[in-house]
């Protein structure tokens, strides 16, 4: 089906590049209009505790937390009347329209609003809005209405750190796309040597950015999607154009130097890169699928943007790409004389030939080094996103460390308890009964209401530790005659952690399973399929152990300029579901150029020689590629996209180097023979299908 395809391509070449290409550019200009439509929310489950409380605090108390915390700093003493009356001054002068509420020290003389020295007070700002993009507007309309001539002034809270981050984000997104393009196609240029067959990958990149961001557009008109869909589509919009372009580009080639004439060479290399990319682009956007089985509007976000990028890169690949392939003919092919051509593969073939006659000797000391890598993962904890993904110094980063240590009471590390239907006895029991409880600083009554009791509960220590969360877990299992809900922010995040931690088996369950049926579908074979997933799974361990014993741990965390902290579980699955997919990916190219020298005939040790000649330098290449799209994240401020562009380098270099130049072909050469076997029933199955490369 695909060669026929090739043909048409070839026949309708122009068409198709037309069609094609106006399609991508009319779906990206109409796609500029999802950045008005993306959300900042979706962090929490819908269904969780937490959640719910927050609803009944809001709703039924009518009360929120701050949304802007506001630190001033007297000259004198805060008493003084010409600062106090400056200070009531500026919050009473706040537009109303963005300004639900203000609480002051002066208003309320609540101790915990003023420091111990009686030099600083805080101002409690709740905004106008019951969404989060309303309430960010919100602050960025008064934003600068805060600061006060003279009066030392720190801002920080919830919004105005969520406001930072988007802000980080958004110019690092700009500054990786700057920084890596422009040295994408230099090494394009280097790799193919020439001009003409490097600009086709990155033409193929760009248009599947524009091609995603119409598609999420869509989706927006369906679901909430997060603004990191972008981020995401972007990232795999160009790592995996360039790769299948890589692929694709380099088949051709190779199908013109052998002297096939361009009529020809476009069929086949449809027929056999373009099979390839096509099954490779469908395993990814299940693995990306995967991160569909969680609540979280953020996580199902990323899966969007990562499917809808892969996809449209995939489809891109397979008509504007061999359409420019058969316009551009024999000139993508730049001749090279034939000492050349070996002196390029004589390293491979070294490793080859090294690989097939010690294979224990290879894959034991690479086996046994994984799995030290991988010894940290052992000691994974599990965090949410605080200020301290910004940098040190940041003004809300600063502003909230600030308060911390010196206004703990006013806006500390708090639970929310609701008590429904609740006598005035059975409340006085929970709140001695709670006060026993190990870690409660203290249980305040914040509210009463139709029945239902509101209490605010202080905590010893952060809110983003495990501590925290056996504290929750502890008031959750305090008894009580009347219906208990426990939420707040330390509430939040280990709800939302526990919702990702039980969700987490189903996405494997997503991965394996996709993995193990479709490549048997595709090469016939029951230990192949077994041995890609064995093989991922211990490149993502050992990439974890490294990230953990970085990140979290602290050993040379001060490199990468970020502070030790619990690893988000979140930004953990979508690297599994990246990681998965792309190290299943260069599986499915290698394999099937084995495949297609075994079914020429060739023994095993032979195919898989043939296999890693064929494209290891191509795997290599789109590997080098994509550490470069996605290493640029690593030069980012928040320590989450840091996490996300150093933890892609370090799956990228072991599995398309240690683990699929060398512990792949070592093994396939223990398997032997038997790594083509399959049970007669399912052979037939597998070929009446047709999957299979040919």
């Amino acid at each position: 089906m695909l060669a026929s395809w090739g043909a048409v391509v070839y026949r309708a070449r122009w068409a198709v590049f037309a069609v094609t290409l106006v399609a991508a550019l009319g779906a990206g200009i109409w796609g500029l209009g999802v950045f008005a439509k993306l959300t900042q929310g979706g962090f929490d489950d819908p269904a969780s505790e937490s959640v719910q409380v927050k609803e009944i605090v809001t709703g039924h108390f009518g009360q929120r937390p701050p949304d802007v915390v506001v630190v001033y700093t007297a000259p004198g003493a805060i008493d003084e009347p010409g600062f106090a009356e400056r200070v009531q001054a500026s919050l009473r002068e706040l537009p109303r329209d963005k300004v639900a509420s203000t609480v002051d020290y002066w208003s309320t003389k609540h101790p915990a609003l003023a420091n111990d020295y009686r030099h600083q007070v805080l101002a409690l700002i709740t905004l106008t809005g019951t969404d989060p993009d309303t309430r960010r507007a919100a602050f960025e309309a008064i934003e600068d209405r805060l600061p006060i001539d003279g009066v030392p002034t720190m801002v920080g809270g919830a919004v105005p750190t969520e406001v930072a981050m988007n802000q980080r984000s958004a110019s690092d997104l700009a500054i990786a796309e700057a920084v890596s393009l422009p040295i994408t196609l230099i090494l394009l240029v280097v790799i193919f040597g020439s001009v003409l067959a490097a600009s086709m990958p990155v033409l193929v990149g760009v248009l599947s950015i524009l091609g995603s961001l119409g598609v999420l557009r869509a989706l927006t008109g369906l679901f909430e999607v997060n603004a990191f869909a972008v981020n995401v589509a972007v990232l795999l919009g160009l790592g995996m154009a360039i790769d299948y372009g890589l692929f694709m580009v380099g088949r051709f080639r190779e199908e013109v130097t052998a002297g096939a004439p361009t009529w020809l060479a476009v069929p086949r290399t449809v027929a056999t890169a373009g099979r390839t990319v096509a099954f490779s682009a469908t395993l990814l956007v299940i693995a990306l699928s995967g991160l569909l089985v969680f609540p979280m509007d953020y996580l199902r976000s990323m899966a969007y943007g990562g499917m809808a990028a892969v996809a449209i890169a995939a489809v891109i690949s397979l008509t504007l790409l061999p359409a420019l392939l058969a316009i551009a003919g024999p000139r993508v092919e730049i001749p090279l004389r034939g000492r050349h051509r070996v002196r390029r593969s004589l390293p491979l073939a070294k490793i080859a030939d090294a690989v097939m006659r010690h294979p224990v000797l290879v894959a034991g000391p690479i086996v046994a080094a994984l799995v030290v890598l991988a010894l940290p993962l052992g000691g994974l904890t599990f965090g949410g996103a605080d200020e301290k993904q910004l940098p040190p110094g940041d003004p809300s980063r600063t502003t909230a460390e600030a308060i911390a240590a010196t206004f703990p009471a006013a806006v500390g590390n708090q639970a929310k308890i609701v008590l429904r239907g609740a006598d005035t006895d059975t409340q006085q029991r929970f709140i001695d009964d709670a006060h026993n409880v190990d870690g409660v600083l203290g249980v305040q009554l914040s509210g009463v209401k139709d029945g239902d009791v509101l209490l605010t509960a202080s905590l010893a220590g952060e809110a983003n530790t495990e501590r925290a969360a056996s504290i929750i877990h502890a008031l959750r299992e305090v008894p009580s005659d009347a219906e208990v809900l426990v939420g707040g922010y330390p509430a939040e995040i280990t709800d939302t952690i526990e919702s990702i931690v039980d969700r987490i088996p189903w996405m494997i369950a997503v991965l394996v399973l996709a993995t193990l049926v479709l490549m048997f579908l595709a090469f016939g074979s029951v230990l192949l399929p077994v041995k890609a997933v064995l093989m991922s799974a211990l490149s993502l361990s050992a990439t974890f152990g490294v990230l953990v014993w970085v990140f979290q741990d602290g050993n040379g965390a001060e490199l990468f300029g970020v502070t030790p902290q619990p690893v988000q579980a979140g930004l953990m699955v979508l690297i599994v579901a990246l990681v998965f997919g792309l190290s299943t990916d260069y599986e499915t190219f290698l394999l099937s150029r084995m495949v297609e020298a075994r079914h020429e005939g060739a023994s095993t040790a032979e195919a898989v020689r043939t296999g890693l000649l064929r494209t290891g330098r191509m795997i290599t290449a789109a590997a080098v590629l994509l550490c470069v799209v996605t290493g640029a994240f690593g030069l980012s401020a928040l320590a989450s996209m840091r996490f996300l562009g150093v933890g892609m380098i370090v799956a990228l270099v072991i599995d398309a180097t240690v683990v699929r130049m060398l512990l792949v072909p070592a093994v396939m050469r223990l398997f032997g023979d038997a790594a083509w076997w399959a049970p007669a029933g399912l052979r037939r199955l597998q070929q009446r299908i047709g999957l299979s490369e040919t």
